[in-house]
């Protein structure tokens, strides 16, 4: 079985994310979304609301799983035995650091890295600037999902 990772915090998950989901689980018959679990950075969503925004909006996909971790993806896809990481590639300022990434990856534990190019569409889309387009009263939909949009309308306007 052909399996892969897509590692982030997906806070929230953006359309553009979903592109790269999407197109990743027509090449591996298993596809992982991981969300991290980051410690440091404080978050929108808690890592159980996100995992379960995801997997509300990957079901029709059937082979996409939704996971949480904390630490290295690496050490994560040692203990799942998942040799692929799947990576959207946005600008060329994402390559420069990607391939870092994707370079100590393959160092350390001879996992493998699968950049794809965003689709021009999503190209200018973050986690982060969704969250401050909505903070301030901006229109975000048909660049989330709607379930996202509407929790992330919720969420903001609740603070």
């Amino acid at each position: 079985m052909r399996r892969a990772v897509c590692p982030g915090s997906f806070d929230p998950v953006t359309n553009g994310h979903l592109d790269i989901i999407s197109r990743a689980s027509r090449l591996y018959d298993e596809v992982v979304v991981a969300v991290l679990i980051n410690k440091n950075k404080k978050s929108l969503f808690t890592v159980d609301e996100r995992a379960g925004m995801i997997s509300e909006v990957t079901k029709e996909y059937g082979n996409v799983r939704v996971d949480t971790f904390y630490g290295l993806t690496v050490d994560y896809c040692k203990e799942q035995d998942i040799p692929v990481i799947v990576r959207g590639l946005r600008a060329v300022s994402d390559y420069e650091y990607e391939l870092q990434m994707a370079q100590m990856n393959h160092r350390i534990a001879g996992i493998e890295t699968l950049f794809m190019a965003t689709n021009p569409e999503y190209a200018f889309l973050s986690s982060s600037l969704m969250k401050e387009v909505v903070k301030f009263g901006g229109d975000a939909s048909g660049l989330v999902p709607d379930l996202v949009h509407d929790r992330l309308v919720d969420r903001l306007r609740e603070g």
